[in-house]
């Protein structure tokens, strides 16, 4: 998540200089899309309003005032980087549950008001000083890993998204409903020019959380791998797991979502309304690995009885309630449950390039900035398939 820097003369898009130090033309009403080199824009179209704002220093935003208050459009200071910090000229930003955290108030600490949004594709525009590795042009993303302290033991033992003072877009500064945030540098992910930024924004949440936790799951290639719940998250877990090679099981309530669970790669379906989970996945040898994507911890306990020898029941789906599972269950298998968080920027720079080279793309809804609130609600409504992503166009 950045910012849009002041200085035109490193904007994209406002005209002035190009990444390349040419003088540019600008045209709004002319769509340009200009490669420079790899990963590094030099110039897009903006709309007549968005130059205005820029040229004043102001931008969109939709904030939060309080806690469980409504999410309101508002015209805001461009924020500049500071020493460590880049500003990101946003131009998608995906709509995750945990928007909620901060929309309700329920993170400890939060200060208001506040900027959601943490799955955020763009393109740098301004650089702090002290930043060594990335300059204005280039395209980048933000995910729920937005900064490390490098003091705390998981930091020093490369643990990064362990980190104890983890800084979170949208929770610990402000997030990517906005024209334009600024973000750590550790916290970018380069971003390829494979994918959109629509694309891109939902694989910086949803995407890293499964991706990463079925690449360090144990599992190898051939070995049998189920996805509890075809949603938001597991809808992407499915691809990532077939496009890893493993043998895809798809779990889902209701045979609704067999056929979609079977265009996204799945090679088997379970039905769990209908079906022994457990039984069933004997059947196929056992699960070396589960991943656990739905909220519901009564879902995730049957599963268990179905994990092979040292299998693992993966838990990134989050609910408050406890997962049953006797001892035995556990130490005559040699069976494991863990939690798997989301993952560092390096994490989700994998991801989109795992992403752009074997073509798992995310399903997503788009909507302008203005009807986030819209956007909001149809997500906690669960009534998107499967992602909700956000744009800075003017209309849509």
């Amino acid at each position: 998540m950045a910012d849009v820097p002041h200085e035109l003369s490193a904007q994209i898009g406002d005209g002035g200089e190009d990444a390349t130090g040419d003088d540019v033309a600008l045209d709004p009403g002319e769509p340009q899309f200009d490669l420079v080199e790899p990963g590094r824009v030099s110039w897009r179209e903006v709309q007549p309003d968005t130059i205005k704002r820029r040229a004043m220093g102001k931008m969109r935003a939709v904030q939060v005032a309080q806690g469980g208050g409504a999410l309101e459009l508002v015209e805001r200071e461009m924020p500049e980087p500071r020493q460590g910090e880049v500003r990101v000229r946003v131009e998608a930003c995906g709509v995750c549950h945990s928007d909620s955290l901060t929309v309700e108030g329920q993170w400890p600490g939060l200060s208001f008001p506040r900027i959601p949004g943490h799955e955020i594709a763009g393109i740098i525009d301004a650089v702090g000083t002290g930043v060594v590795g990335w300059s204005a042009g280039q395209r980048v993303g933000v995910g729920w890993f937005g900064g490390h302290c490098g003091r705390c033991e998981p930091c020093r033992r490369g643990w990064l998204i362990d980190c104890r003072n983890l800084r979170i877009p949208g929770i610990s500064y402000d997030g990517g409903y906005a024209d334009a945030m600024v973000a750590p540098a550790d916290a970018l992910a380069a971003m390829p020019d494979q994918l959109s930024a629509v694309d891109a924004a939902p694989l910086l949440c949803a995407g890293v959380t499964t991706f990463n936790a079925l690449r360090h799951s144990g599992a190898m290639p051939g070995d049998v791998v189920a996805v509890l719940g075809i949603g938001g998250l597991g809808h992407l877990g499915v691809q990532f797991a077939n496009k890893l090679g493993f043998c895809t099981v798809a779990i889902a309530r209701g045979s609704d979502k067999e056929a979609l669970s079977r265009n996204l790669g799945a090679h088997h379906f379970i039905d769990s309304a209908t079906e022994d989970v457990a039984a069933r996945l004997n059947r196929l040898g056992g699960a070396r690995a589960v991943l656990a994507t739905v909220t519901s911890a009564k879902a995730m306990t049957p599963v268990i009885e179905g994990l092979a020898v040292r299998g693992r029941l993966i838990v990134v789906g989050v609910d408050a309630e406890p997962i049953e599972v006797s001892p035995l269950q556990l130490i005559g298998a040699s069976r494991s449950v863990v939690g798997h968080a989301a993952g560092a920027s390096i994490d989700s720079q994998d991801t989109l390039g795992f992403s752009a080279l074997s073509g798992v793309r995310p399903m997503i809804e788009t909507m302008p900035l203005s009807r986030a609130p819209e956007a909001y609600a149809r997500m906690m409504h669960a009534e998107a398939r499967f992602r909700m992503v956000l744009t800075m166009a003017e209309q849509h």
